[in-house]
């Protein structure tokens, strides 16, 4: 029995989701971690430990952009935190 049609999105769309998952979703959690590294005055820890929870956060935003309704709008979302991000890291230096 096929879906119905109104749970179904476009393929650009589509397209929108998996790159913000993908790429969105590497830049956002690369630049949380660097602005932690930033904020903490423990910046080796911090770095060492995010090569294993850049990872699990990675992963989270993957899933985080499946489950919005609009590529558009995660997008909108994962750059503007990134930017966000990195002027925290950009006035802290």
């Amino acid at each position: 029995m096929p879906a119905k049609k109104e749970y179904l999105t476009t393929p650009a769309q589509r397209a929108l989701k998996i790159s913000a998952g993908i790429l969105g979703g590497y830049l956002l959690s690369s630049a949380l971690h660097l602005a932690l590294a930033a904020l903490i005055p423990f910046r080796s820890e911090v770095l060492l430990t995010g090569a294993f929870s850049v990872f699990i956060c990675w992963v989270v935003f993957m899933v985080l952009a499946f489950l919005s309704n609009s590529g558009w709008k995660i997008w909108g979302i994962y750059l503007s935190l990134s930017l966000l991000f990195a002027l925290i890291i950009y006035f802290l230096r």
